[in-house]
């Protein structure tokens, strides 16, 4: 009988450890774009800039994006699969709200941003599936 708790190593050699690292690392880097280029970054994302003051709009969504990505690396760094999980599950609800704010601005008919935000929320929740599975 044992009385120790096994517990899972989970870093490194793990593939959804990269998928988070990658994606907490992209979206960072879409928060930058937004922050310093915000009419470049909003191209992007679908939703263009109607006049100047829209920019700051971008901001907000930079900064946003930022915090996301920010907020995993820690856990990343401390091998917190159980809160990365948590916290990286949670955050899918960026993505498909971007997909609808899309829909609802641009119609159907744009599939290329549409494509974007639901391939990345579907890669999340895939990736949301992996972290939350364990080894024996």
């Amino acid at each position: 009988m044992e009385t120790q708790i096994k517990q899972t190593v989970w870093g490194t050699r793990s593939v959804s450890f990269w998928i988070t690292l990658i994606l907490a690392s992209g979206i960072i880097f879409i928060g930058l774009r937004f922050i310093m280029l915000p009419h470049v970054g909003a191209v992007g994302y679908g939703v263009s800039f109607n006049n100047v003051s829209d920019a700051a709009y971008g901001q907000i969504k930079g900064i946003r994006d930022i915090f996301t990505g920010i907020s995993l690396l820690p856990l990343l760094i401390m091998r917190m699969r159980k809160a990365v999980a948590s916290v990286f599950t949670a955050a899918v609800i960026v993505p498909v709200a971007d997909f609808f704010i899309v829909l609802s601005n641009n119609g159907a008919a744009d599939t290329e941003h549409l494509l974007i935000h639901g391939i990345t929320a579907l890669a999340m929740i895939v990736n949301s599936i992996l972290l939350f599975q364990t080894k024996p």
